[in-house]
């Protein structure tokens, strides 16, 4: 048909070229891709579409054509979809060509309109997009092959009867990389975490940095990378620390039982008020709650809300109700007791020991001790 096989008469000649045909293909569908990202905004969206889809079979059936023609196979190809019968086949060709343009045209609206939702709401996240855009591809591509094999009187039901075998061995084969899978479709619709939050699963904590169909990926507080597969996350209890915008953060503090209670608690209070902005932040009122009797203390926690918390933020918050309570207390005299040891003798101890010590020492010598002399 085009005369490739005189051109490539060697074996050698063949396998290169059907290796260079497929990617020169590759490379121009790329090309026309680009170029339809680039005028879509300025033509109209579903003309910019069918041009493409349009060049996009196109290309796919010359490529097809061509291999076949390396081959010397180009009647038999020909021969078998009917193109040498057009009276009986062209309704078939006609529609199967009109299919992949719809699918092509289909796909591209659907990308459209999820770039739409995720840009002007938060109704989707970037992975969201990506996972939904890949469903419905999945969706229109395989409603669109099955339309076509209808179309050419192909037997659907045996090849859905083999499609369930072979999924079913499969899925034995590989089912926990299926759990994972399923389990990114779940995490993809109940939205527990979303890339930024900081999180705790299994044993693992630290900052969600990536989230994909198979795992999710953690950065710990050590610089550490954490992958955990999504069906460890859905069968574990998973605990999101940024879900509701802020955490709270408790400090033990002692105080000597020669201390007024009532004044450290307001003292303690007044400085944790000090270090949250109440008026910007309501509900978010410092609490100092008394907690028990220590050995040497009397022990209460101050309770303190942090706002957009992060590991960096938690611990900041920490070390500066520590220093301020620290520093009021020293101010206001409140004794905060360390561990203290007073020794004290009885009265005579020393000499009942010195009596001791000289009675064994007065004691007449036995042979053992002279022979040791």
């Amino acid at each position: 048909m085009f005369g490739l096989q005189e051109l490539f008469p060697s074996w050698e000649l063949k396998l290169l070229a059907t290796v260079i045909v497929p990617m020169v293909a590759i490379a121009l569908a790329y090309l026309v891709r680009s170029i339809r990202r680039r005028v879509i905004r300025r033509l109209h969206p579903v003309g910019v579409d069918l041009v493409s889809s349009a060049v996009i079979v196109g290309l796919v059936i010359l490529t097809a054509l061509a291999l076949a023609d390396i081959w010397g196979q180009t009647e038999a190809l020909l021969d078998q979809f009917g193109v040498l019968r057009l009276d009986d086949r062209a309704p078939q060709l006609i529609v199967t060509i009109i299919v992949l343009i719809a699918v092509q045209v289909f796909t591209g609206i659907a990308g459209r309109l999820l770039d739409d939702i995720t840009d002007e709401s938060d109704a989707l996240t970037r992975h969201q997009r990506e996972v939904s855009l890949r469903v419905t591809q999945l969706t229109l591509w395989g409603g669109g092959i099955i339309v076509i094999l209808g179309v050419w009187n192909v037997d659907i039901a045996g090849l859905l009867v083999g499609a369930g075998f072979l999924g079913i061995v499969v899925g034995l084969a590989a089912r926990k990389t299926f759990g994972s899978m399923i389990a990114g479709f779940v995490l993809m619709f109940s939205r527990p975490f979303e890339i930024g939050d900081w999180v705790a699963v299994d044993g693992d904590e630290g900052i969600v940095t990536d989230i994909t169909m198979m795992s999710t990926r953690i950065q710990a507080f050590d610089g550490e990378y954490v992958v955990v597969p999504n069906d460890v996350i859905g069968n574990e209890i998973l605990a999101n620390r940024s879900r509701n915008g802020r955490l709270r953060t408790e400090v033990e503090v002692g105080i000597d039982y020669g201390v007024d209670i009532e004044h450290a608690r307001e003292v303690a209070l007044s400085v944790a008020r000090d270090l949250v902005d109440v008026e910007e932040f309501p509900g978010s009122s410092p609490e100092v709650v008394i907690d028990r009797f220590d050995d040497s203390a009397v022990v209460f926690v101050v309770r303190l809300w942090v706002e957009e918390p992060t590991p960096r933020e938690m611990a900041r918050a920490r070390g500066e109700l520590i220093a301020a309570i620290s520093d009021r207390f020293s101010e206001e005299g409140i004794d905060i007791p360390y561990p203290q040891r007073e020794l004290s003798y009885r009265e005579g101890h020393g000499d009942h020991d010195t009596d001791h010590r000289d009675r064994r020492s007065s004691r007449p010598k036995t042979e053992a001790t002279r022979e040791e002399e």
